[in-house]
């Protein structure tokens, strides 16, 4: 989180009491980000794994959230960050034995080993980061993701929760979700189809009306998607029965996919500097 201010005060006899000011954020509700769009849910895991690192390395060493629990978090700008340090702990669990490196989990358990100097090995590390599986991960990422990246997600959200991966694991799985909008061909392409319908090009237009919903949709009364090109474009309106024309905008999503409106019809076309329409040709 940004912490934009603190003091040192006593409050109610209790003495060194500490207050802070941070940014606001919004409450992170998990049936409310599966209703957004994957390519939203993506930033929110990739921010994620962002923290991760940094709390595998932080100035005061390897830092462990003890309560890593949603309500912990919070989202601003479409990040996830942490609100809640009260349960945070560098200290590494002290062991004599491997059976000493024992971490119990609802739903699977997990020996480490325990290192020559008597700690267990990455402990805080791999807590965390199962918790971030078993609470984000496993959730936000397959679900609705594009055809084409699931092998991959499969694969990250495989190894995060794999007890046997005791190495870098955060480190690998920020390197493997770090998108560009120059890699928007190998992290957000969905696989392009060739088009079953021709479409005539109307530069400088647009369709104000002749909205229909689907889902997920950048916009609750239309159809608003992202895309990648225009081939992309065309797929998406072929796969939906009502669609009879799309309009290009100017806008981008956060890895620089256009979004573009899709239509019903195209019976009210108006002039536009800033768009582009197609417009389905039928025989």
């Amino acid at each position: 989180f940004q912490l934009y201010g603190y003091c040192y005060q006593d409050s109610n006899d209790i003495p060194d009491t500490l207050t802070t000011i941070t940014e606001l954020g919004s409450p992170l509700e998990m049936i409310q980000l599966l209703q957004t769009s994957w390519e939203d849910r993506f930033r929110i895991c990739l921010s994620l794994v962002r923290l991760l690192h940094y709390l595998a390395h932080s100035p005061l060493g390897s830092v462990t959230l003890l309560d890593f629990r949603p309500r912990q978090f919070v989202i601003v700008d479409g990040e996830l960050k942490v609100t809640d340090l009260d349960d945070a702990s560098i200290e590494e669990s002290s062991c004599t034995s491997n059976s000493d490196c024992f971490m119990e989990f609802p739903a699977r358990n997990f020996t480490l080993p325990c290192s020559v100097e008597g700690r267990c090995q990455s402990m805080n590390e791999k807590r965390n980061l199962y918790n971030a599986y078993r609470f984000f991960f496993t959730y936000l990422l397959p679900h609705s993701a594009p055809s084409s990246l699931r092998p991959l997600l499969d694969k990250i959200v495989n190894a995060t929760g794999n007890r046997n991966k005791h190495g870098n694991a955060n480190g690998c799985l920020a390197l493997e979700l770090s998108p560009s909008p120059s890699a928007n061909s190998e992290f957000t392409q969905k696989c392009v189809k060739s088009a079953n319908a021709k479409y005539r090009r109307v530069p400088e237009a647009f369709i104000p009306d002749e909205n229909y919903r689907c889902w997920p949709s950048y916009h609750h009364k239309g159809c608003l998607l992202s895309v990648f090109d225009i081939n992309e474009a065309i797929e998406i309106c072929d796969s939906y029965s009502q669609c009879k024309a799309f309009v290009l905008t100017n806008q981008t999503t956060w890895t620089g996919r256009q979004l573009v409106f899709f239509k019903m019809a195209s019976n009210h076309i108006m002039p536009d500097p800033d768009k582009i329409t197609y417009v389905k040709v039928t025989d």
